[in-house]
């Protein structure tokens, strides 16, 4: 997120929060740093009593303590982090919209939020790169024109509105935004290559009883669901029309062959946040399970084996992205421009390209990494030297090629997207019924 969806953690203000995707080091959760010492005299910078404040409202996924500051260094606003899980920040978008000014939410949360009229509809017109984010958002397919799978609520069904006050989506391109998009991947299972020992190709293999007791899903209910069905299907159990909008009997037959399996002691755990996935994989309670990108490539940091595995059925994936309370107004709303145009004009993207993540604006994350590191993440190439995390730390050696190969092998082969049903409410119910049998 992602994800994004645990209830039980508590929000944590300016904290290192755990939540959906919480990074590598844990950078993410921190606010925004002040800026050091100033001129040539010497003496420390300070700060004026109208400095540029952004209150920003994310679940981890885009935050992280060099993106604040390279962010005050280049344009003078400090970004004052506040990390909560996914329910918790739809939550507080539709009781205290005025708790923050710039929001980072999943394209999935929009049926909620825009519902609530508690978000500002941006103008596309004034982010700079707009016209080259990538079709992956605008039209559903890569750059290179492969047509990516529609299930579930994929961006490109609630990228506009039908007007500047409307809470209506609108079925083309409009002037005015939902979320600005930012960061997005596609999703699969990780598995531990050295205890399994055989090739892993379909996503039914979650359930196959020579993993007992050693497999795990993700306890995030709009998410998990989405994992639970790319199971029920590969195994020619039921062949959905939308997985992401299922009814009610959907719904129920998705669960019951949950539940024999959960039952039948197929499942270790139910992960609910970043470093619990990687504690179950490094520790190899857990063979295989619902896994993030991130989270492969920290198991796989520690000196473990870890493969986030292709699937002959396609990823699931998630898309997110920045929009603003409707509180926010004057200088502020300009500065919320401007840090979106900002985070759209390379540093941010490269900077979460280097943890496994895809930017919006491919060409300026481009022009911030070297040739080597965006021909491993991006074009599916062997490293040429070794790979690095954003804080130096070696993620993979030279000669590593990454899981799934290329950007438009991976993104062109998204089966379906994290959704909000029709049915949620009732969707929630049953997946919770199903953690507690």
């Amino acid at each position: 997120m992602r994800n994004r969806g645990v209830t039980d953690m508590t929000e944590t203000i300016r904290t290192k929060g755990v939540s959906r995707r919480t990074l590598l080091k844990g950078t993410a959760g921190l606010a925004g740093l002040a800026a050091g010492s100033g001129a040539i005299t010497g003496f420390p910078y300070v700060k004026s009593a109208d400095a540029k404040v952004l209150r920003y409202l994310g679940t981890a996924v885009n935050e992280g303590d060099d993106i604040s500051k390279q962010c005050l260094k280049d344009t003078g606003i400090k970004i004052e982090y506040i990390t909560a899980t996914t329910d918790d920040v739809t939550k507080r978008v539709m009781t205290q919209p005025n708790s923050f000014d710039v929001l980072d939410t999943e394209y999935f949360s929009l049926k909620k939020i825009v519902p609530s009229g508690n978000i500002l509809a941006l103008d596309a017109k004034k982010i700079k790169e707009f016209d080259n984010i990538t079709p992956v958002f605008t039209k559903g397919e890569t750059p290179g024109g492969k047509k990516i799978g529609g299930q579930g609520t994929a961006p490109w069904k609630v990228l506009y509105l039908e007007g500047k006050d409307s809470k209506k989506f609108a079925t083309s391109a409009t002037e005015f935004v939902t979320l600005i998009p930012t960061v997005y991947n596609a999703d699969t299972l990780g598995i531990r290559p050295d205890l399994i020992k055989r090739p892993i190709s379909s996503w039914s293999e979650l359930l196959n009883p020579e993993f007992k007791g050693k497999a795990s899903i993700l306890n995030i209910p709009s998410i998990g669901i989405m994992d639970a069905a790319m199971v029920v299907e590969a195994s020619g159990k039921y062949k959905y029309a939308d997985k992401g909008n299922m009814t009610k009997e959907e719904i129920d037959l998705t669960m019951k062959v949950m539940t024999e399996a959960k039952k039948a002691g197929q499942f270790r755990a139910f992960w609910k946040d970043f470093n619990e996935s990687v504690n179950l994989m490094a520790s190899g309670e857990t063979v295989i399970q619902s896994m993030w990108s991130p989270a492969v490539t920290k198991v796989r940091s520690m000196g473990i084996a870890c493969t986030f595995q292709p699937l002959k059925e396609g990823y699931r994936s998630w898309a997110s992205g920045f929009c603003v309370s409707k509180g926010v107004s004057g200088p502020k709303l300009d500065w919320a421009y401007e840090f979106v145009n900002w985070f759209l004009s390379g540093y941010a993207g490269a900077y979460l390209n280097r943890q496994g993540y895809y930017s919006a604006v491919l060409s300026t994350a481009k022009a911030h990494m070297e040739p080597y590191e965006w021909a491993y993440w991006m074009e599916g190439k062997p490293a040429e030297k070794d790979i690095k995390a954003p804080d130096g730390s070696l993620l993979e050696k030279a000669g590593a090629v990454r899981d799934g190969g290329s950007y438009e092998d991976r993104m062109g082969g998204v089966a379906c997207w994290n959704a909000v049903m029709d049915e949620n409410d009732y969707m929630v119910r049953k997946w919770n019924e199903f953690i507690a049998a």
